[in-house]
């Protein structure tokens, strides 16, 4: 993939550690500037390792990694990524609020945090007024302590100078996009081919938050009922069945969904079904009609309109975008 014919200038990006920080947030983060460099034969990126003091900071395996520096001293950057995880609030303090707040500062720099890192910034009030998320069992606190700062469920956002990811596998789908958005989808896509990664999940996906968190453990009858619909969605159940199963009316049933999950229990049913049908299109080989078929359609019309209609995009369009990223990506590591 290399192209010597013309000069790039490497971009800096900075990891802030705090103890107990996600390793695999991190890596994945890491790894993908790594794999940037190391498939476009040129040096994209550089990257720096920073703590509080400059001392070393064990993660929440145990490993220890010792910094380059102490962030007082951080050098000029694009990106600052603050990586943390486990017992997140037992890491701040006034002096981390300051560093935050100096880069903050900063002109034309980017703030993003890795797993729980949303919390430091969001408790620095650097995430006010801002999308963001962070990982799924934080969510529900965090909109209830810091509601200024508009916390979704999504695997990452970016919005204006913020990027903030859920931690895990979505750091990779975070620094694929930002990799795409500077180099190009081609090199995204052979980085993603290299770590074996099945599909590059964007902006548009999210995270899948247990149903019990949702609901808590209070909606026994509501849980039931959903657990139906999941165990049956190449033959769905109808509305009066369901209600028959779970031991409740029809419009008792209709009323839980309403309150507790914002939606009637036919339009949960169909997006479910046409979750699932989201991920056999990107994950594999069955034509439209039979993943149609597979999650309960009676045509590949009616299919194909509910999935644009969800999507914004027809399941034909989905997957010959996949094609061409997956075409290109191999093109790519031929040459």
């Amino acid at each position: 993939m290399s192209d010597d014919s013309s000069e790039v200038k490497p971009e800096y990006f900075g990891f802030l550690l705090v103890p107990n920080y996600s390793m695999i947030a991190f890596s994945l983060a890491i790894e993908s500037l790594r794999m940037a460099n190391r498939a476009s034969g040129k040096t994209l990126y550089h990257w720096y390792i920073y703590s509080l003091d400059g001392d070393s900071v064990s993660a929440s395996n145990g490993l220890e990694i010792t910094p380059d520096d102490s962030i007082d001293n951080a050098r000029e950057m694009k990106i600052c990524f603050v990586c943390s995880g486990v017992e997140v609030a037992s890491n701040w303090s006034k002096s981390l609020q300051f560093a935050l707040r100096k880069i903050a500062s900063r002109n034309n720099m980017v703030l993003g945090a890795l797993c729980t890192g949303s919390y430091l910034l969001a408790r620095a009030g650097l995430l006010d007024g801002y999308k963001c998320t962070i990982h799924w069992e934080n969510i529900a606190s965090m909109r209830e302590e810091f509601p200024k700062a508009q916390f979704s469920d999504d695997l990452f956002q970016m919005d204006r100078d913020r990027i903030t990811c859920a931690g895990g596998q979505a750091s990779l789908d975070m620094m694929l996009k930002i990799i795409s958005d500077t180099h190009g989808a081609r090199l995204a896509a052979h980085i993603s081919e290299q770590f074996m990664c099945e599909r590059i999940r964007g902006t548009e996906d999210r995270q899948r938050v247990p149903l019990h968190l949702h609901l808590g453990a209070n909606q026994p009858k509501l849980t039931e009922a959903v657990t139906l619909m999941e165990a049956n969605l190449e033959e769905p159940i109808s509305l009066d069945e369901l209600s028959s199963y779970v031991g409740i009316s029809r419009r008792q049933l209709e009323r839980l969904f309403q309150k507790h999950l914002n939606c009637v229990p036919t339009r949960y049913y169909l997006n479910l079904r046409l979750s699932r049908a989201r991920l056999l299109l990107l994950q594999t080989s069955k034509s439209i009609v039979d993943i149609a078929l597979a999650c309960g359609f009676i045509s590949a019309p009616h299919f194909s309109k509910c999935y644009r209609d969800m999507f914004g995009t027809p399941p034909r369009d989905e997957r010959r975008k996949l094609q061409i990223l997956q075409k290109n990506s191999v093109s790519n590591i031929a040459s």
